[in-house]
């Protein structure tokens, strides 16, 4: 096993790992990064939009040769009952711009291209390397890393834990608490293999453009969950994610829901004929501001997922975890520049930055809304999208029934739901919490 010491040791290789590694490998820091899974992104089957802003910052020249999908030009929102889907899009011929805003990526792809990165700037990747342990000095300080290689423990100044949200060392060493059921959610999906022109046929785009269809209501069976469908080049990432502590009460089959989903009568003509190659699990932090744990201590950090750093709310999670990990890369090169040792007083430099940035802004402004949706889930992902196809139906239906007698039949459906379910409570709570 290797015997030297590092300015840093990064558990993971996943977006948050990737861009610290990077990061301080990038400006001389002597760094080695350990992955459990076979190569980077083996253990990463998010179906995945990226956000080339925050990866620009750190990878400046990332066009050039990363695996990219497809750039979004449109997004459709669905609001689903059991047979159809009322709908907004947003469609604009801006994103077709120079340098895109956001592209959707695979992650098995895209992490083999970031961790080839890393090793050019420097830095040592072991793949198939698990750290079982974290090493202590007498005071109590972490200094490195036990694993399950053959050899005594790796030293390091600091260790960054970006090994994911289901990852265990960070509980086992006393750094955080044990992940709640419902402050997580298990999502599922496929992969859709289709000709790249039958894809463009059939969502309107042309060339490297793509769309992304994103889903609540009935689809969930009364739990808080969402729907997606990302086009990738020659293939369809489907799936669909509900919260764990939901799954085990309602006794849902995750593969069950994911199933329904490909046949609703709005989904299955855009997955025709394709053939599917890939079905994978990930487990997805949904805590929101108030799940998030103790981010520094003497001697590490925690970055990206690890850190319940996800935008439930806006669907936004590699950014936030792309932003975390180059933050506390940032903030570990300063330290080294002072000759200021990684103690906890030092380190929580980190969060103060951390704290600046859009990452906790947009957590903290948004903190209400996982409780709000997870609460009424039963409101929001069935009552109200039933609601809603009734009174579109009603409006779009001309059956010689007068006009009057559907609009009265339609106001009577929202009374008796929001006497029974509070609907005005909810519509004043929800807006609440977008404030």
């Amino acid at each position: 096993m290797i015997k030297e010491e590092f300015d840093a040791i990064v558990i993971g290789a996943g977006m948050s790992g990737n861009a610290a590694a990077y990061t301080m490998a990038s400006d001389g820091l002597k760094v080695l990064q350990l992955e459990r899974g076979e190569y980077p992104g083996s253990k990463n089957v998010q179906g995945a939009i990226m956000y080339a802003n925050m990866l620009e910052k750190i990878v400046p020249d990332f066009r050039d040769d990363a695996p990219l999908e497809r750039h979004l030009v449109e997004q459709r929102l669905w609001v689903m009952d059991e047979t159809s889907h009322t709908g907004i899009h947003y469609r604009s011929d801006d994103f077709n711009e120079v340098k895109p805003n956001r592209y959707t990526i695979i992650r098995a792809q895209f992490d083999k291209w970031f961790s080839r990165r890393v090793r050019g700037a420097g830095a040592t990747v072991l793949c198939e390397t698990t750290v079982t342990e974290l090493v202590r000095d007498a005071k109590g300080k972490v200094i490195g890393v036990r694993t399950d290689r053959a050899g005594g423990a790796i030293y390091a100044d600091v260790v960054v834990l970006a090994e994911g949200v289901c990852g265990l060392l960070g509980t086992r060493g006393g750094l955080r608490k044990m992940l709640k059921p419902e402050a997580v959610a298990l999502a599922v999906k496929e992969m859709h293999f289709l000709p790249e022109e039958v894809i463009e046929q059939r969502f309107g785009v042309k060339g490297s453009e793509g769309c992304v269809i994103e889903a609540v209501g009935t689809i969930s069976h009364g739990m808080a969950g969402l729907g997606f469908l990302y086009t990738n080049k020659e293939s369809i990432s489907l799936g669909i994610g509900c919260l764990v502590s939901d799954f085990a009460a309602k006794m849902e089959s995750p593969y069950g829901l994911l199933d329904a989903l490909k046949n609703h009568p709005s989904i299955r003509p855009l997955i025709a004929g394709s053939e599917v190659k890939e079905y994978a699990a990930h487990l997805i932090p949904e805590g929101g501001y108030k799940a998030i744990p103790q981010l520094f201590g003497d001697g590490w950090v925690v970055v990206g997922d690890a850190a319940q750093l996800n935008n439930a709310v806006h669907r936004e999670g590699s950014n936030l975890a792309m932003t975390s990990g180059r933050i506390a890369a940032e903030a570990i090169i300063q330290l080294k520049r002072r000759n200021d040792p990684m103690t906890k007083r030092n380190l929580a430099l980190y969060k103060t930055m951390l704290d600046k940035s859009f990452v906790v802004k947009d957590l903290r402004k948004y903190k209400d809304m996982p409780a709000l949706l997870h609460t009424n889930a039963c409101n929001f992902f069935t009552t109200y999208p039933r609601l809603m196809s009734q009174a579109a139906q009603n409006f779009m239906r001309v059956d010689g029934t007068p006009k009057i007698e559907k609009e009265k039949a339609t106001t009577a459906a929202f009374i008796k739901a929001r006497s029974r379910l509070g609907l005005v409570s909810d519509a004043i709570r929800l807006a609440l919490a977008w404030r």
